[in-house]
């Protein structure tokens, strides 16, 4: 019972908060960026300390031919890049968690499956998203992932994810998408 009172204060209560807003206005550039280049509308953030943008992406997963190149992996790329032009090549494992533990991601729409777990093996110790990914989210919308107990020994802490931020807008950009023709898919 606690667990979803815990979850009603997170996403009653910080989705109100204008600072998620504004970060989450810089990652909606990103997903705006991967529809104008033919990608599902997807935009990522990573945020150090609630101050320091260390990393972004977009979906690119058409343009690589790789099925992994989320934005959220994506943006993880970009932090590496990040952390180790400021901190040098010498920057050890430990220290990219601790940087990593101090982030909060901000992403257009809920993390599929795969990225929530990579986040949390990551120690990533918050996402905020947009609109649910009804078909593959995995903060709740398909499957827990993001805080089941029993992948803690395997992925890492728990997630907290607060969705509903901008849903709307992150609903019209991936209606956008789906509207066009998709030079990527096969025809019949």
């Amino acid at each position: 019972m606690f667990v979803y009172f815990y979850r009603f204060l997170l996403n009653h209560i910080m989705v109100d908060n204008s600072y998620n807003k504004h970060w989450m206005h810089k990652a909606f550039s990103f997903a705006e960026e991967a529809l104008r280049h033919g990608e599902v509308p997807v935009g990522c953030i990573i945020v150090l300390n609630d101050e320091n943008i260390i990393g972004v992406g977009r979906n690119d997963v058409n343009r690589t031919k790789n099925a992994t190149r989320h934005a959220e992996a994506v943006a993880i790329d970009d932090s590496y890049r990040y952390l180790l032009s400021n901190h040098g090549d010498n920057v050890t494992d430990t220290e990219i968690s601790e940087y990593f533990r101090n982030c909060t991601l901000y992403v257009t729409v809920e993390p599929c499956i795969m990225c929530a777990a990579m986040l949390r093996v990551m120690q990533i110790p918050k996402v905020v998203y947009g609109c649910r990914n009804e078909r593959f989210g995995g903060c709740g919308s398909v499957l827990e992932v993001s805080s089941e107990k029993d992948l803690t020994s395997s992925l890492g802490p728990e997630l907290v994810c607060v969705g509903d931020v901008w849903s709307d807008r992150a609903v019209a950009l991936l209606k956008d998408f789906y509207k066009q023709d998709n030079p990527n898919v096969a025809s019949s």
